[in-house]
């Protein structure tokens, strides 16, 4: 499989969850170990959010016929589940390592993080990832505080990115922004369960797809040391 890195229209929830998990003040992105589950879950659940998939059973996912995804790394994901349907966890680990750089790149061409070339003792080349500065990080990180923090309602899509950096087991890195506390725990295990409450508005299937996504890629992630 290949991914294009042409930039649609709207950015991807996996584009949300690479931004967001972007480190600013180090120029690096969290969870890196495991990173490659973690991103494929949230290109599955992107597809479970706009109906492009379902479960066949409590562990298996196949396409919704007919209604093929426009954008190139969704569609990708979605031709490979059209062949038959699959395990959740066979998926994150087939779809998952093609997805870092064309993701990382659409967030560069978007502006949401810029790349500099530098050199170092005017020899060695190195890049370096630096904030885009146009706010849009701040802006989800602040979506996703107010429902870890705040309880607030919220919508699917910002439900399914806070399960999903619940998931990655990357929240305690967040503990500024978002507070490492037992009520924040206990309203990311929520989330992660598919209890997003009323304001997410989304039906019962995908609610209870996203969360055999995100504890996918819980149980994939933790038989290997996270960074």
């Amino acid at each position: 499989m290949t991914a294009e890195t042409t930039v649609p229209g709207a950015p991807t929830l996996v584009e949300d969850l690479l931004l967001l998990l972007f480190q600013p003040r180090s120029g690096t992105i969290a969870g890196e170990n495991t990173l490659f589950y973690v991103l494929a879950g949230a290109v599955l659940a992107d597809l479970a959010l706009n109906d492009r998939v379902t479960m066949v059973d409590r562990s298996k996912v196949k396409i919704v016929e007919g209604i093929a995804p426009s954008d190139d790394l969704l569609r990708s994901a979605w031709d490979y589940l059209s062949e038959k349907p699959r395990g959740v966890q066979t998926v994150l680990a087939a779809i998952g390592p093609e997805l870092r750089q064309p993701v990382l790149e659409r967030l560069i061409e978007r502006g949401d993080i810029t790349r500099e070339d530098r050199n170092v003792l005017g020899l060695f080349r190195t890049t370096a990832l630096r904030d885009g500065g146009n706010g849009r990080r701040a802006r989800l990180l602040e979506e996703v505080r107010q429902v870890l923090v705040d309880g607030a309602e919220t919508s699917a899509r910002v439900a399914a990115l806070a399960a999903l950096l619940s998931g990655s087991g990357t929240l305690p890195q967040f503990h500024r922004d978002i507070p490492w506390t037992s009520p924040v725990i206990s309203r990311a295990k929520e989330l992660e369960q598919g209890n997003w409450g009323a304001g997410a508005a989304a039906e019962a299937v995908t609610r209870t797809m996203t969360a055999t996504v995100v504890n996918s890629v819980i149980v994939t992630t933790t038989v290997i040391p996270r960074s």
